[in-house]
């Protein structure tokens, strides 16, 4: 192991864990049927960074599953000209301000339900419910295996399969990377359906742990002005079936297209230890990201600023 590597090891013990965390996370299922499904509400789920695009992808499939009308927002836009029966609040810390206001700016009677890590935090004033998912909190400020474990259970809770990712999932923590990272200083992430929430978080953690150029599409829309920039260099990852053409388009720019019969969510994984590669070649440490910390605590929010 390198230096670099024994530097990063939260996050890479964190990141080779989620095998273990999806399984477990299947004993919540019931508790979190009754607490996500909801069927026939209409229902918001909020969040910020990487809890948003969790928020996104949930929003997705569940609507697909024919359970009701369900949004997803930034913790700090939420709708606030719509009613919903229930709102669902996805913090890992559980003292992320902009969720705590969204919290408390709801009206009498919208069914609080919160998504959390740890608890005896602020949000616990705020919520009638409560998805625990301790057993996949992370030390590490950039977020691994804590979305994927609530995705995990998600989509078994809304009634999707999970068992090809559950295998998937091992495959990809313990497979050598398909690529070399150093050739490439420019990662695109296309994604559809609910899978364009994971295309932004991958994205994300590009960012966070690499501090390197990264972008996120839809992927049908990605010839629509992006694909613009993709050249030689380019890493262009597409979640699950790429759309007719897509690929053919992508390498005639000198692009390198990523793309396999893995499930979504354990790509998403390869992608965690995509950006923690990348990182360690740019001498940078993952554990220590730059200008972040776990969770984002605003001294006073007014009128949409942070003072």
């Amino acid at each position: 192991m390198t230096i670099l590597s024994r530097m990063s090891a939260r996050t890479v013990l964190e990141i080779a864990s989620q095998p273990q965390t999806w399984a477990q996370a299947l004993t919540l299922v019931p508790e979190a049927r009754d607490l996500l499904a909801a069927p026939g509400e209409r229902v918001l789920a909020l969040g910020c960074g990487t809890s948003a695009f969790v928020a996104q992808a949930y929003a997705t499939l569940r609507e697909r599953a024919g359970l009701g009308e369900t949004d997803w927002a930034y913790g700090s836009e939420p709708p606030v000209a719509r009613r919903y029966d229930r709102v669902v609040a996805i913090t890992r810390s559980g003292t992320t301000t902009e969720i705590l206001d969204a919290l408390r700016e709801l009206p009498t009677g919208t069914r609080r339900v919160g998504v959390t890590a740890v608890v005896g935090e602020p949000v616990d004033a705020l919520l009638d419910e409560r998805l625990l998912l301790d057993f996949a909190d992370e030390t590490s400020v950039v977020q691994t295996r804590f979305p994927t474990t609530l995705l995990t259970v998600m989509r078994a809770a809304l009634g999707y399969d999970v068992e090809a990712s559950l295998a998937d999932v091992v495959t990809a923590v313990d497979s050598p990377l398909p690529l070399d990272v150093t050739e490439h200083d420019h990662f695109v992430f296309l994604g559809s359906g609910w899978t364009i929430g994971l295309a932004h978080e991958a994205a994300l953690k590009i960012r966070e742990a690499a501090q390197a150029w990264s972008e996120s599409y839809p992927a049908m829309d990605y010839r629509h002005g992006p694909i613009a920039v993709a050249r030689r260099g380019s890493l262009v990852t597409m979640f699950g079936t790429p759309p007719v053409g897509l690929v053919d388009a992508v390498r005639a720019t000198g692009a390198t297209v990523l793309t396999d019969d893995l499930d979504p969510l354990a790509q998403l994984v390869r992608a965690q230890r995509l950006a923690v590669a990348l990182a360690e070649s740019r001498g940078l440490d993952p554990d220590n990201p730059r200008a972040l910390t776990r969770s984002v605590i605003l001294a006073s929010v007014q009128n949409g600023s942070s003072l």
